[in-house]
């Protein structure tokens, strides 16, 4: 009876792995994911310590005071000396709470998304945009990525109205290069606002939102033409001093411009969010990102590139799964927990400030619960 029993066990197994061969290599390794082995008790307090400090920071209005500036070299040049309501940071505040399972108007935390949802409404512009206090594209598209998540949430006409109007505005204002810059209508393009808006279009048409193919394929190819080929000669110049930038991918598609850890998840985020999966591009560029990840991770903590890098990075990696996927949440939750201090926060010397720190941290670390149908698989 025992042999019987192990043969019979033997050759389920072997049956099994023959199946598993069957499947596609792209497949077997989403399905090899093991989120529920990554979620453990101090993921889950770090993230409620940080729900807690957001929600003692949120202002009665429903925003998050931040610094309103923009990037400068390396640094972080402001428009104001003063922290005024963010309608990006709050927007990406509030999908920190999303992400954690948490709806509006419900529970511990429902009255910080019902003030949030009436701040980020009342950003609403006649023209479209969602922006207060001089905030720029990325706040609109943060803006438009939340109300759409909120949509396919809770049924609610005026998210309707003001979030098909902030879609539109993202539409019209495409440029020739098919992608976006700082203002709406600009010539010019760059991969970190392109990124932007590519995922709230792309949220935005999930919950049923009108989105024009051709505005994601036209994104989709500008971002295409953003790729560091290993053979260019430009870039291989620079690695003399910097390393191999073949797979990286570039700010502007002009000669030569930087080619930075950031850009590179923004430009893979696009492509899954444009429907692209499975590339060399892509399959390149994932590798880059490993051989960088490090590096770029200990030199910016802190830093409003440390952040934003790790917003698009955790989006890169998990939608290529296992065993990338794994290997870069296992560092970087590492490092996320030992750097958050004790009252909740992360800490942003550099940039908007403690709410946006604490916000895009607490997101990176909550990716594997998968509420958020924009970060889902």
């Amino acid at each position: 009876m025992i042999r019987r029993t192990t043969l019979l066990a033997t050759l389920l197994a072997i049956l099994f792995a023959a199946a598993a061969a069957l499947l596609p290599a792209q497949e077997q390794v989403r399905r090899g994911a093991s989120n529920e082995l990554l979620i453990d008790d101090k993921l889950r307090e770090s993230v409620v310590r940080a729900h807690d400090w957001l929600a003692r920071e949120q202002a009665p209005e429903g925003h998050w005071a931040q610094l309103v500036g923009y990037k400068l070299n390396n640094g972080y040049e402001l428009q104001d000396e003063q922290p005024l309501p963010h309608v990006g940071v709050t927007a990406l505040a509030l999908m920190s709470y999303l992400a954690g399972g948490h709806l509006p108007d419900r529970g511990k935390y429902g009255k910080v998304l019902e003030r949030g949802i009436d701040y980020v409404l009342g950003c609403a512009q006649d023209d479209g945009q969602i922006t207060q206090n001089g905030t720029r594209m990325y706040s609109h598209a943060f803006a438009t990525l939340f109300l759409a998540e909120v949509y396919g949430m809770i049924d609610r006409a005026d998210v309707k109205r003001v979030l098909q109007r902030s879609v539109d505005l993202i539409v019209s204002s495409q440029n020739a290069e098919g992608g976006w810059r700082y203002k709406p209508f600009a010539r010019e393009s760059d991969m970190s606002i392109t990124v932007c808006q590519v995922l709230a279009l792309r949220a935005a048409r999930n919950v049923g939102i009108f989105v024009p193919i051709t505005t994601i394929k036209n994104a989709q190819n500008y971002v295409y033409r953003s790729a560091v080929r290993s053979n260019d000669r430009t870039y291989n110049s620079w690695g003399a001093a910097y390393g191999d930038f073949g797979g990286s991918f570039r700010y502007q598609n002009r000669e030569p411009t930087r080619a930075t850890f950031p850009l590179t998840a923004a430009g893979v985020t696009t492509l899954y969010a444009a429907g692209e999966y499975d590339s060399p591009i892509i399959r390149d560029a994932l590798d880059w990102m490993d051989r960088e990840l490090v590096r770029f991770s200990n030199d910016n903590v802190g830093h409003y590139f440390f952040f934003y890098g790790h917003y698009y990075a955790v989006q890169a990696y998990y939608v290529t799964g296992d065993p990338k996927w794994t290997s870069y949440f296992k560092k970087t939750k590492a490092l996320l927990l030992e750097t958050q201090e004790r009252d909740g926060r992360w800490r942003c010397h550099t940039g908007p400030g403690d709410a946006f720190g604490t916000a895009v941290a607490s997101l990176v670390l909550q990716i594997p619960l998968q509420y958020l149908p924009i970060f889902q698989r």
